[in-house]
This record gives C-alpha cells, structure tokens and sequence, in this order.
C-alpha cells in the first residue's frame, strides 16, 4: 500500500504544481485549455471504468466458478455469491464499484484470500515501474538519437536502414520478440537470465526500503543485489523499450526533415556554422516540442505493453497480476488494476500536455 500511495504522491506533486503554475500565471487562452483538459480528464477515467466493469460480467464465467470448479456444490455456491455481492443486480454491483472508487478504496480481491487490491498492487508496482523506466529510457533517446540521425542524412543508405528497421522493429508483438531476446540471449548465449527480478539467493540478502530492487541495492550498498537485478532488467527492459524505439524513430526523422528546411538553418549554413551543430543543437531543439506529447501519450502503450513483457520474462509486476487474475474472473483486483493503471496515464497525459501548452502557445487556440 505504502508503494502504491508514494507513487501516486510523487507523480500528483509535480502535476498539481504545474496545473497552479499555469492557472496562476498562465494567460486567459491557458486557463481556458487547462481547466477543459483537468475536465475532460474524469470522464475519461469514468468511461474506461464503465467498460471493463461491463466487459467482466458479459464474458462467460465467474470468481464463482473459478474457484468451486463448474460442479460445485450449490448451497456453497449462492453462499460465495453472497458473500462476494454477486448476487445484487448489476446496477447496484455498478454503484458500489463507483462509490469505492471516488473514495479510492479498491475493494478485496475475489481470490487470493481476500486481501486488500491496493495492498495486492503496492507489493507489485515497483516491479512495473522498474520496468517501464528504463525501458522508456530505452525508446526515447534510442528513438531520437536513430531519428535525428535519419533525418540528417535524408535519403541517403543510413536513413534507408533506420526507417525498414523502425517499421520492422514496432510491427513485432512483445512477446516474440521477448521469446526471441531469451532464446538468443539467455538460452544460447547464456549472458542474462531467462526471468525474474533477482536472483533468489541474492534476494535475501537484499533490504528492502521502496522494493525496487535497482534502488535499493544502491541505497543499502548491496552490489550483489545490484548486479543481479540488473542483468534480470535488461532483457524484459530492452523488449519493451525497442517496440516503441521505432515510433520515436519515425515521428523525430519527420520533425527533423521539416525544421532543416526552416530559413534560420538555411542563415545558420550560410555563416559556416558545422552541420552537427546545426542539427543537434539548433535544429533538433525545435523538432522536439512534439515528441514531448509524444512520450505522455507513449506511456498508456508501455503498460499495455509490460502486461506481455511481465507475462513473457515472469516478472512480478501489476501486468502479470492482471493476466493471473483475468483468468480467475476477479472482477474486484481486474477493476482495481484498470482504475490505477487509468488514473496513472491520466495524471502524466495531463502533466505532459500542460508542460506542452506552457512551452508551446499554439496548442492553446
């Protein structure tokens, strides 16, 4: 819980000051894009709710089932299903689903001996969020160091090179590529682990301050630990990190294309200012206001994305969870998941197109 709570925390902080920031100092046409968007922001989070609940109660099966098997016995079963609420009418199941989740109390999972969701999702978060992290690392600057380099060699065989290999990289699905990475890499190769975060021995001796083991190997001075949980990083991080590296490829080439053919590179040529710097100090500056809303928007993928990578690697994070309880058909922790994972993308989508409309005015109008 403690995780899940910081997380939240840590990243509301930062958006809180940059909404007051710019509705305190902002111009009215700011003001104005900043209050649609918080408002548009809630509805969102509503409907995305609404459809999963839906979703869970029209496809076949139940926590119900799942647990007692499809020859249980009856008075058992109406027993679990009132205990469990799902005897009420769906509009009432509906309604208690909306008020905990205004008052941001995820409920007790249907499995798992009932225990508390947030509870469930602050042990495993950490897991995703060390995850996400470098390999959003990864798709950024891999993305826009290829992209800047294509862009400034326009038709030429580099530029050739990067565009086949940015469609051929996004066109893979996560999971065969991360089948592939392992099979070259951890099976034949032998230099990292198939999956997992850390090595199990290792692991008890590591102490855990935020559980992410990254960072806390570095807190307690644990280079064992750390060694370890890197080399189980860098497998699942690269997969993840590579699918997207093609998007930011392709959208940072397009944007360097167009601002080289600006006249103020056009002046800077003329004076004998070098190449480089006309393109990575000057030129690349400007072609970067809109690959940030870019990376905001960029984040609903890498979740959507580690759900197979943590799936594929075992790794134990809120992905894997959701597809473990999926299967289960409990409705309490996949709603919970759904909910936390729409509220985090919200959050950094608001924040992104905030900082987006205070560096850009265009976006206002």
């Amino acid at each position: 819980m403690n995780s899940l709570l910081l997380l939240f925390v840590a990243l509301g902080v930062p958006t809180l000051g940059v909404l007051v920031y710019a509705l305190v100092t902002g111009s009215p046409g700011l003001r104005r894009h900043v209050l649609t968007r918080v408002a548009l922001t809630i509805p969102m989070i509503l409907i995305l709710a609404t459809v999963v609940f839906v979703v869970l109660r029209v496809l076949p099966g139940d926590p119900v089932t799942s647990s007692l098997g499809p020859r249980g016995n009856p008075e058992v079963r109406e027993a679990m299903r009132d205990q469990l609420g799902l005897d009420l009418p769906i509009w009432a199941q509906y309604g208690r689903y909306l008020g905990s989740l205004f008052t941001f109390d995820l409920g007790n999972a249907l499995t798992s001996g009932r225990r508390p969701v947030a509870v469930e999702l602050g042990e495993r978060f950490p897991a995703t969020i060390e995850l996400i992290v470098p390999a959003a690392i990864v798709a950024v600057v891999g993305g826009i160091l290829a992209g800047t380099l294509a862009g400034s060699r326009r038709k030429s065989a580099t530029d050739y090179g990067l565009r086949m290999f940015s469609v051929a990289i996004y066109a893979m699905p996560v999971f065969w590529l991360g089948l592939i990475l392992q099979l070259i890499f951890a099976v034949q190769l032998g230099w990292f682990p198939v999956a997992g975060r850390i090595d199990p021995i290792v692991s008890g001796s590591l102490e855990r301050v935020t559980n992410l083991l990254v960072v806390d190997s570095l807190i307690t001075g644990n280079w064992a630990a750390l060694g370890s949980a890197l080399r189980h990083l860098v497998l699942p991080a690269a997969t993840l990190g590579l699918i997207l590296l093609g998007v930011f490829l392709r959208l940072t080439r397009v944007n360097v294309i167009e601002t080289l053919q600006e006249d103020y590179v056009a002046a800077a040529r003329a004076r004998g200012i070098k190449e480089g710097v006309i393109v990575y100090r000057h030129a690349l500056r400007n072609a970067m206001i809109p690959v940030i809303t870019f990376i905001g928007l960029q984040v609903a993928i890498l979740l959507a994305g580690a759900v197979l990578t943590e799936t594929v690697f075992s790794w134990p994070g809120v992905g894997r969870y959701l597809v473990e309880r999926i299967g289960l058909r409990d409705y309490t922790a996949v709603q919970g998941v759904v909910a936390v994972f729409a509220i985090f993308v919200s959050m950094i989508s608001l924040l992104v197109d905030v900082v987006y409309s205070i560096v850009d005015p265009r976006v206002r109008y």
